[in-house]
């Protein structure tokens, strides 16, 4: 070993890991007296459990720290560095201390990496004790861990540090130190900024501050140009992906455009592809905002090829202006409603031929059998509406658009009392 690696210090992040639980920020809401887990504790036990939540939000120490409360063996395994070989030579471990009286906590690092075959392999020790397991995971385990394992073990969901747990780190930082953080409360506040909930990654970030002693505290403007900044947590295949366009599409849903910019910019900063944005931003103009603006698909569209003429990021103002339109546009939903209705109708009639009367006849056959008999041509009928029903026969009139009182739709909602009054009389008129 060389004098280099004998002398380097251990990172501030893991000098500073809690010794006990009550150490632990953020988590209160599990770890508290009043929480799920410090009520299992008080009561002498530990369930296997799933701790989801994000990056540096303390998983791994809690885990540690859960081992010792309960009196038991810790054994860490990563789920990115393991296979079949290595759990069973845990379990076998664990069976071994189980002989001797001492139990185990199986803690398994990204758990929802193992694939099904490899998650049904904790099943058998669970269930009859030989581990109680601890799996951590930064992914919805509803999608990632199997039912089989899910009903085994309770899921907790652990919260990104906001800025008084934050601020809790980087006081302790500080205490470590023996001097005060070099920045000033906008440094500061661009440091909690920075860290997006991350304890791990905020701390790392204050040892650079330490490590740069500037002559003067650090500014916002010190800090972001001193320090390495965190890439926003989107991933592209995975929860936030759609977590995000969720909340973009329920925002514009909303009429709310200054939270639907917001969550735009978030999936635009994370890499999110602008053409998938712009697809389900089209989508919305037809589904959500419909008829009552019926300039909102074409906008949509106009949006869309501008994008692909500019490209990012200019193009991404387009993309800004779309969401504002739609977001301010007024709403309706009847077109979507009468799309379903109308195919729920067809699949249960089946194949049900149209009236004859508005059939073609391009052959003799046809005209013999009737096709096109007593068609009225409305262009040649009083008001340019002949009233004829061209539902099939044996199949009741049935209305599947139900336009609403606002924008665009509240002049269709005349036009269609309008036919149906007309329809009506023609009726009355011809019996």
């Amino acid at each position: 070993m060389s004098l280099f690696e004998t002398q380097a210090p251990r990172p501030l992040a893991d000098r500073l890991r809690p010794e006990r639980l009550e150490d632990v920020v953020g988590q209160d809401h599990l770890l508290g007296p009043e929480g799920p887990i410090g009520r299992m504790l008080a009561k002498g036990r530990l369930a296997s459990m799933i701790l989801w939540g994000p990056p540096g939000c303390g998983k791994t120490t809690i885990a540690r720290l859960l081992s010792e409360k309960a009196g038991l063996e810790f054994m860490p395994l990563s789920a990115v560095f393991s296979g079949v070989a290595d759990l069973k030579k845990a379990f076998e471990q664990a069976r071994g201390l189980r002989a001797s009286g001492k139990g185990t906590l199986l803690f398994v690092d990204e758990i929802h990496r193992f694939n099904r075959a490899q998650q049904d392999g904790f099943l058998p020790v669970v269930e009859d004790g030989t581990v109680t397991l601890v799996g951590a995971t930064t992914e919805n385990p509803s999608f990632e861990l199997n039912a089989a394992l899910l009903s085994r073990a309770q899921v907790f969901v652990l919260r990104r540090l906001d800025d008084a747990a934050l601020d809790r780190l980087l006081d302790r930082a500080a205490e470590e130190e023996g001097r005060p953080l070099p920045v000033t409360e906008d440094g500061r506040a661009t440091l909690r900024a920075m860290a997006d909930g991350d304890g791990r990654f905020l701390l790392n970030m204050a040892e650079e501050v330490f490590e740069l002693s500037p002559h003067q505290p650090l500014d916002s403007a010190g800090v972001a140009a001193g320090v390495n900044r965190r890439a926003p947590v989107y991933d592209k295949n995975r929860e936030e992906h759609y977590n995000l366009i969720s909340a973009l599409h329920k925002s514009m849903r909303g009429s709310d455009p200054d939270a639907a910019l917001y969550w735009l910019a978030r999936m635009l900063g994370g890499g999110e592809d602008p053409a998938y944005i712009l697809r389900r931003l089209t989508r919305f103009a037809v589904e959500d905002v419909g008829m009552a603006d019926p300039t909102a698909v074409t906008t949509a569209i106009a949006c869309w090829e501008t994008y692909d003429r500019l490209g990012s990021p200019e193009g991404d103002l387009a993309i800004s202006q779309l969401v504002i339109h739609l977001a301010t546009a007024p709403k309706s939903n009847a077109g979507y409603k009468a799309h379903g209705a109308a195919k729920r109708a067809a699949k249960q009639t089946g194949s049900l031929m149209p009236p004859a009367h508005i059939l073609n006849a391009p052959t003799k056959l046809m005209k013999e059998l009737g096709y096109g008999v007593g068609y009225a041509y409305d262009h040649d009928a009083e008001d340019g509406f002949s009233g004829q029903d061209y539902f099939p026969e044996g199949m009741a009139r049935q209305r599947f658009y139900n336009p609403v009182e606002r924008g665009f739709e509240r002049e269709i909602r005349k036009r269609v009392d309008y036919f149906d009054k007309l329809r009506e009389k023609r009726r009355q008129d011809g019996e």
